[in-house]
């Protein structure tokens, strides 16, 4: 198993496992590119979240090896979605890693106190791996993700030493869903519409293009509505 896979389905295994989730759907995704599949969505339900979303493509004629997962809290909760995302692009490693904020953290100081100033030290410690560079990100989709996103490329050393970073921000996420956080003054549900519509928007983040190239139209939309949604 390759090391942005291996990451991933540990990380899967600690969220399920503490969230009590189970797959309630795991489709192939396929690809003019390959007799066999290239791919796989998953779908978990269960316990205090409203889903977690994994998709992993593996196509190594092109060099990739992507595994992301999203886990989605409930429309009315202000506690942030985790995602993570590991990568192998065939030449360097890439991770994106983030809490989701369901609120504007610029007028809701007590929210960002409490959810997100505990990962400064643990992004700044990231930062400071040898190894990492920042990822090609541009502010539009920034403006989207929190400030303490961390989304670089990778050595191998690298990558495999930002584990911990993802176990400790995965781990802040888990006493987040479990103890809760404060109450913020948005419409959550419409806010976290308009967010993720965005978020996943094929206008503002080009993989989306890059996804339909593998997997055609049809299949890229499910992925991405399964996501949205």
């Amino acid at each position: 198993m390759s090391l942005p896979a291996a990451l991933s389905e540990r990380t899967l295994e600690t969220l399920s496992g503490a969230l009590g989730s189970a797959v309630v759907t795991d489709e192939p995704l396929t690809s003019a590119m390959s007799p066999d599949p290239v791919g796989r969505l998953r779908v978990l339900r269960g316990g205090p979240i409203d889903k977690l979303v994994t998709v992993d493509l593996v196509v190594p004629p092109i060099g990739l090896d992507s595994h992301m997962i999203f886990a989605f809290t409930d429309s009315d909760s202000a506690v942030p979605h985790f995602t993570l995302d590991s990568v192998y692009g065939g030449e360097y490693y890439a991770m994106h890693l983030d809490l989701i904020p369901r609120a504007d953290l610029a007028v809701e100081l007590e929210y960002l106190d409490a959810v997100f100033l505990p990962l400064t030290p643990l992004l700044d410690g990231a930062w400071q791996v040898e190894g990492i560079s920042a990822a090609a990100v541009g502010p539009r989709q920034r403006a989207m993700m929190s400030p303490w996103m961390l989304v670089c490329r990778a050595t191998e050393p690298a990558f495999t030493e930002l584990a911990t970073t993802v176990d400790a921000y995965l781990r802040h996420w888990l006493t987040l869903v479990d103890k809760g956080v404060p109450a913020v003054g948005a419409d959550l549900p419409a806010r976290d519409r308009a967010n993720r519509a965005n978020l996943f928007s094929p206008q503002v983040d080009p993989v989306w293009a890059q996804v339909t190239r593998l997997l055609g139209a049809e299949q890229s939309e499910r992925v991405r509505q399964e996501l949205a949604q």
